[in-house]
């Protein structure tokens, strides 16, 4: 198959450009977990330590690359800044949850 058909593939099928965001976010999704009082108008964010201990990842299913890595003192609360202004420019109620190396949530944010 040649790049222009598999470029084409790509665009038509919405099922392959799914599975394709699914392959650059990794398992950071399935760490993802969705709180059963979240309605479809609400953005879940998780800021959770990175395996390396190398600061933190914020994670969300409406992040289209992948999880964001933020280092440094002010990772934390860096992090949990954008997810807030990222919600607020999309109109949406957002909710943050910040973990700890032992996954316990150790703070929640609601706005």
């Amino acid at each position: 198959m040649s790049h222009m058909e598999t470029m084409r593939t790509e665009q038509n099928t919405l099922g392959l450009v799914e599975a394709l965001s699914d392959k650059l976010s990794g398992d950071a999704n399935s760490r993802m977990e969705m709180s059963s009082t979240s309605t479809p108008a609400q953005d879940v964010y998780e800021i959770r330590p990175r395996k390396d201990r190398n600061g933190f990842d914020l994670i969300s299913d409406r992040l289209r690359r992948g999880p964001i890595w933020y280092a440094g003192p002010d990772a934390v609360r860096n992090a949990v800044a954008f997810a807030k202004y990222r919600s607020l420019s999309r109109s949406r109620w957002a909710i943050i949850r910040v973990f700890n190396e032992a996954g316990k949530v150790t703070e929640i944010h609601e706005q």
